[in-house]
């Protein structure tokens, strides 16, 4: 709800990326002040370059919300947008805010080992440490739908969920099925990511703050498909390119020391 807000004062890209950013610095590094693992991890073999790899994500991170930035202003600077909506200091407040409770939710997944745990006992495998996601996402859902019923009747658009004639049949079951397809890849993206969390053997820790890089590095090459950046002038598509070029080696360094630490 903070992110929505947010993406209304200071836009979209810049929104989205202080608040993942944060969220995967904070959901990284809270899990091991709370355990005492910090210096452990980062300490034993491969844990630098692990660390480098996290830091350089970060500078890619960077560039991509500078890029997305400077995209905005492009545009509507051609469109001869009214900035008097934008305001910084509630934007940044507001995606901030976002940013610390969505890390919540993978210290949520790291606080849940313990269920993890239980599922491997009962020989879950590789599936096991998708066991604590009823439970970190139970309470995202009855603080959405909550919201949702308050939003709800208040502008009165609950009745559009249930009055085809409203819309018509074609629109209706378009908007349902985008809907389904929206929670579907939400819940994979979770459903996948246990998976790998449960593959990086000693560099678990590190698996969140990829996860979230991922998010920002997919979002924008997904844009760049999606002919989104066709209009922006060549500073703005070169910082792109330099912010994507950091977060896949990133990735690259993370993935080396992982292997690394693997084979001690």
């Amino acid at each position: 709800m903070a992110f929505g807000y947010a993406i209304g004062y200071i836009g979209f890209s810049l929104a989205y990326t202080i608040s993942i950013g944060l969220s995967a610095v904070l959901g990284t590094i809270v899990p091991l002040l709370i355990h005492g693992t910090l210096e452990e991890h980062f300490s034993r073999s491969g844990g630098g370059i692990v660390l480098f790899g996290m830091i350089l994500s970060m500078v890619g991170c960077f560039f991509c919300g500078w890029a997305g930035r400077k995209k905005e202003r492009d545009l509507k600077e051609r469109m001869n947008y009214d900035a008097s909506a934008f305001n910084l200091k509630s934007g940044l407040m507001l995606a901030i805010f976002a940013g610390v409770l969505s890390a919540i939710f993978g210290i949520s997944l790291e606080i849940g080992a313990p269920v993890t745990e239980v599922a491997r006992q009962h020989g879950a495998g590789q599936f096991e440490g998708n066991a604590n996601l009823l439970l970190s996402t139970s309470g995202a859902f009855v603080t959405n739908f909550i919201w949702f019923i308050i939003v709800g009747f208040r502008q009165k658009t609950i009745k559009e969920l249930i009055t085809v004639k409203m819309l018509g049949k074609r629109v209706w079951l378009q908007n349902l099925f985008l809907s389904i397809l929206t929670g579907g890849l939400w819940y994979f993206q979770f459903f996948f990511y246990g998976m790998g969390h449960v593959g990086m053997g000693n560099f678990k820790f590190a698996s969140w703050a990829i996860h979230m890089s991922m998010l920002i590095f997919f979002s924008y090459m997904v844009g760049i498909i999606m002919k989104e950046w066709k209009e922006v002038n060549k500073n703005t598509y070169s910082t792109l390119i330099v912010g994507l070029l950091i977060l896949v080696i990133s990735f690259v360094v993370i993935s080396y020391g992982g292997v690394i630490g693997s084979e001690v």
